[in-house]
Parts: C-alpha cells; structure tokens; sequence
C-alpha cells in the first residue's frame, strides 16, 4: 500500500506517534454490545464504488461495487438498509444500489432517469425521493416494493430534495432553473414554485415545517420561503397560509450549502467564493456577521448540543472549528487534502471527514477536536452516510 495515498505528506512522525498513543486510550470510545454494528458508506465517484466503514474498529471493512457515478448515499432509519445513487454514463440513465447493512452487499437496485444527483429518505424508510437532474423529476421510490412508483415534473436541473420533518412537503432546488418547486408530498403534485434563486443548490427546513430556506449558489443570496399551513395551525383559530416567498437574504458569493442548528434558530451559509460563513436567524430572516473560514468552505455540520460548527474547505487540508455562541472561530483540524463531506458517528465521539482530493477519509474525535487516523477510500469520494444497528 503507498503511505502517501493514506496520509498528507505535512503529517510528521511524531504526529503518527502521537496517535499510535491516543488510540490506546479505550475509555474515550463508546463500550458496544458485541451484537452492535456500525458503519460509514462512501461514494467513490471514480472508483465506482462504496467505501464501508466499520465504525466500532475504525477500519475499511470492504470497497462494494455499485453503479457508475456513484453520487449520493443514504442509510435507512428503519431496516439494515443504505442506498446509492449512481448517476450513471454521461447523458445516460442512472440507478439506484441497494445494500444490506448487515453483510454490506449488494441485494437490489432500481432504474431511475438521467443524472439522478441526490436521495431523500421519509421518516419510516418507506419512501425515497430522488431527483433527476437530467430530465427534471423526482423519481418517487417505493422502498420494500423496490420499485419507481411515481415521478413528479419540477423545474429545470433539479440538484437536491428536503422533506419537512411532518412529511408533508417536499421542497426541490432546481440549478439550472434558477428556481425552487414546493410539492405536496402525499398528492405527489407541485403546489407552488418560486424563481429568483440563481444557482438553487440545496435546502435546510426548520423543525416545525415551518418554514424552508434554500442556497443561490450562483449568487450571493438565501431564499426564506414559508412553507403553507392549514387554518388551525398551530393554534386554534389562525387562517390557513399559502407557500410565500419571505425574503432574500444577502449573504457571501456562493453559498453552495445551508448548516441549520438541531433546534432550528440558526443556519450558517457556506459561501464557497468568499472563503467565509454568514450566520441567518431563521426566525425573523436577519443576516448576521460573516467570519472567514477557509479556502472554499463547502460544507458544514452542527453538533447535536448546537455548540460548534465543523466546516470543510475544499481548497485546503483543513476542517475550521466555529464556536457558535462565542461567534469566532476556534481553531482549525489539519484532515487529508480537499475536505467536501462530513458526518458524525451515531454517538457523535467521531467525526468522518470525506477528503475528495486525497480519496481517503479522515476521523476525528470530537472530545479533543483533532485527527485521530486516515482510512483509504476510493477515486473522488464525494458523499457519505452513517447506519448504526443491533444484530438480533
């Protein structure tokens, strides 16, 4: 195995030592059941492949063949299932992988449409939504039946879908149409679309279904939409509300991804052309300060305690820590090169970093925020996803 594939060349022997060290240190990690199982399932774009994870001995338990293109990867929060996107040949028809968790092999896969770009998962795992970015649908998939069940026209290109938290509402970014389109989940029918989001990139909705707010990636602006709500809701006597655009938030030059806080009162915008982060109330829509992070920040992921903000900066080796009630910056974690995903193990004491430049993955512990190893993945890995489940 080449050893500069596997580690940056700027890590040291001291620094291999030192976390020969701390990998001694037991009682940092969680004590597992010997029936539990975890994993962290990797698209490797180039490779096509799925990088799995094993998360209870922190190695690469097997690289699984799946689809070409492989894309996007969601775990099932119901069955001992994860599921790839391929997007496919370029101009050609993409798919679905289906992977069983527990021997973490290949038992199904579904056809989609041209260039399926990204999954959505309801709350019971029974339904998936995928958008088709060549042919401007959403693929709506029926899970146990493995099979397409429905598509629903959108606006043109559409790159990333959202399902409110009630399941009710679907909200799709649409790139190329510049545009995001509102659908009524259960009726599988637009309720309302809305333009002047250049670039619409991706999407974060607010723990109520309150309200959605999408990136205008090509811009330097947020879209607030509040989302429709029938009368009575949530108190007795309130009139019903349609889909209504609130405002257009300024904010950096590329905001290419949306990091919203568990309890929903913030959001931080990735501006990828201002190396900077802005900060949003999502109650009453008012742009905070904007903080320099790093060499274009792409991606973001809050603590479960809403304390701090992990940031990946494509363009560097590095992960900025954001202290959020403090509002500054806390230092900076040194991962592989080219930073672009990110995902807390289920107990959250790791966090895997996605290295799109490097192919390999960098964790990190939490408790000291800093690099614990760095496991080989495939060619351009780009998306990830954590299962964790009991054997019975």
């Amino acid at each position: 195995m080449n050893l500069r594939h596997v580690l940056p060349a700027s890590l040291s022997v001291f620094t291999l030592l030192a976390l020969s060290l701390t990998a001694c240190r037991t009682h940092d990690f969680p004590q597992y059941p010997s029936n539990y199982r975890e994993y962290a399932y990797v698209t490797n774009r180039g490779s096509g492949t799925v990088s799995v994870f094993d998360v209870v001995n922190l190695r690469l338990d097997r690289e699984v063949a799946v689809g070409q293109n492989p894309v996007a990867v969601a775990a099932s929060p119901t069955r001992n299932e994860a599921y790839v996107v391929n997007e496919g040949p370029d101009g050609g028809q993409g798919s679905l992988t289906i992977l069983n968790a527990e021997n973490n092999t290949v038992v199904g896969s579904i056809l989609l449409h041209a260039k399926p770009l990204s999954i959505e998962l309801d709350q019971a795992g029974d339904v998936a939504y995928v958008a088709n970015s060549g042919s401007n649908t959403v693929s709506v998939l029926d899970l146990k039946a493995r099979r397409e069940v429905a598509q629903i026209g959108t606006g043109e290109e559409p790159v990333f879908t959202r399902l409110t938290p009630d399941g009710k509402t679907l909200v799709v970014a649409n790139r190329a149409g510049n545009s995001v389109t509102i659908v009524d989940a259960a009726a599988r029918t637009v309720r309302a679309a809305f333009a002047g989001c250049p670039g619409a990139s991706h999407v974060v909705i607010l723990p109520d279904s309150s309200k959605a707010f999408a990136a205008c990636s090509a811009g330097h602006q947020i879209l607030s939409v509040a989302l429709a709500r029938p009368a009575g809701h949530p108190s007795p006597g309130d009139q019903a509300r349609p889909d209504r655009v609130e405002a257009l938030l300024d904010v950096g030059r590329g905001p290419v991804q949306l990091a919203l806080k568990p309890d929903g009162g913030e959001l931080f915008s990735l501006n990828s052309l201002s190396d900077s982060i802005s900060e949003v109330i999502t109650g009453t829509n008012d742009v905070g300060g904007a903080y320099i992070m790093g060499a274009n920040p792409v991606c973001g992921l809050v603590t479960s305690d809403n304390s701090l903000l992990y940031v990946g900066n494509l363009h560097s080796q590095e992960v900025t820590v954001y202290a959020i009630d403090d509002g500054r910056r806390r230092g900076s974690i040194h991962v592989g090169d080219g930073p672009s995903a990110l995902a807390f193990s289920t107990a959250g004491h790791l966090m895997f970093v996605v290295d799109a430049h490097s192919g390999d993955v960098a964790v990190v512990r939490t408790a000291s925020r800093s690099l614990f190893t760095i496991l080989p993945a495939g060619r351009n890995p780009s998306a990830i996803a954590v299962k964790a489940f009991k054997l019975l």
